[in-house]
């Protein structure tokens, strides 16, 4: 993995009786993004959290902080920490693949968090073993192992030239959907309507690139921090345009005829230059505030706390 990346996990990833010293980094991270921290606004010191006792309102120190869990109102039961810490699973440190299966057996919504499996050095050759049979024969694997103090069930698949292992959710995690749909009303869709439906769905037909995504939020703050460093007037907000209520079958209509006609010349989603930059130049933007905060005495000193 590139310099800079620390391992989530390491250990072993073990198929039948064959296994490979294995890490795991993390896929997805929100650590780019921009964060704040609370400040005192009269003194503009950076503020600490404390711990209060709910009822005396007195100051709670760390070593006297305990564990609780509430069986009725106001009511707990006290659990030492050590007591908690005991009941962490033991680690042989082995993702044990259980069985292999089609991919399309997985309900995306188990989904938990992605991490890139890679191999170290020595077992190189185990590792891309699995992962090239993985691929002719079209199948995922289903593995076990103690991550992050839990019993885990990760779903490993090829990627690229590796492994990408997602930990699934528990079953008594992910809610049912039935009881998310009851209400559904039972409606049967056909003829014009069906159609004009299908037609902008086959026009606007594109290739999934999340180049394209646009975060808006992160940008805004961007320039926020950006205006007020450099004493510049704030970023107006831009007004928000509500869709008014239509007739559904008017709406589709006025969608088909818009895209036959031309209007909207190609649906396809493309990677332009300006979508291309939109997050580099935020990026751009955040290190930009970094650099001119050190060096501008505009921005306001925080003090270590």
């Amino acid at each position: 993995m590139a310099s800079g990346h620390r391992a989530q996990w390491k250990g072993f990833l073990r198929f039948g009786e064959v296994s490979c010293g294995v890490a795991l980094y993390t896929a997805a991270s929100t650590s780019e993004r921009i964060t704040f921290n609370t400040i005192n606004a009269k003194t503009g010191n950076r503020v600490n959290r404390v711990f209060i006792d709910s009822e005396t309102e007195e100051r709670v120190e760390r070593e006297a902080q305990t564990k609780g869990f509430e069986i009725d109102n106001g009511q707990y039961i006290i659990i030492d920490p050590e007591e908690v810490a005991a009941t962490i699973p033991e680690s042989n440190k082995t993702l044990e693949v259980q069985a292999f299966i089609s991919s399309s057996e997985i309900d995306d919504i188990f989904f938990d968090k992605p991490y890139y499996l890679t191999p170290d050095k020595m077992n190189a050759d185990a590792f891309v073993a699995l992962r090239e049979a993985m691929k002719n024969s079209e199948v995922v694997a289903i593995a076990r192992a103690v991550l992050f103090r839990r019993v885990r069930t990760v779903l490993i698949r090829p990627h690229g030239k590796g492994l990408i292992a997602t930990t699934l959710n528990y079953d008594y995690e992910v809610r049912s959907s039935k009881k998310a749909f009851e209400e559904m009303p039972k409606l049967k869709i056909e003829g014009e309507m069906l159609d004009l439906a299908k037609h902008i769905i086959s026009t606007k037909r594109g290739e999934f690139d999340p180049a394209t995504f646009d975060d808006r939020y992160e940008a805004a703050l961007a320039e926020l921090v950006k205006a007020k460093l450099e004493g510049k007037a704030l970023p107006k907000p831009k007004k928000v345009e509500i869709s008014k209520p239509n007739d559904l079958l008017a709406a589709l209509r006025e969608s088909a005829g818009l895209l036959k006609a031309g209007t909207v010349a190609d649906n396809k989603p493309k990677r332009t230059a300006a979508n291309a930059n939109k997050g580099a130049g935020r990026e751009r933007a955040a290190r930009g505030v970094a650099s001119k905060a050190a060096s501008s005495g505009a921005a306001p000193r925080r003090k270590a706390s």
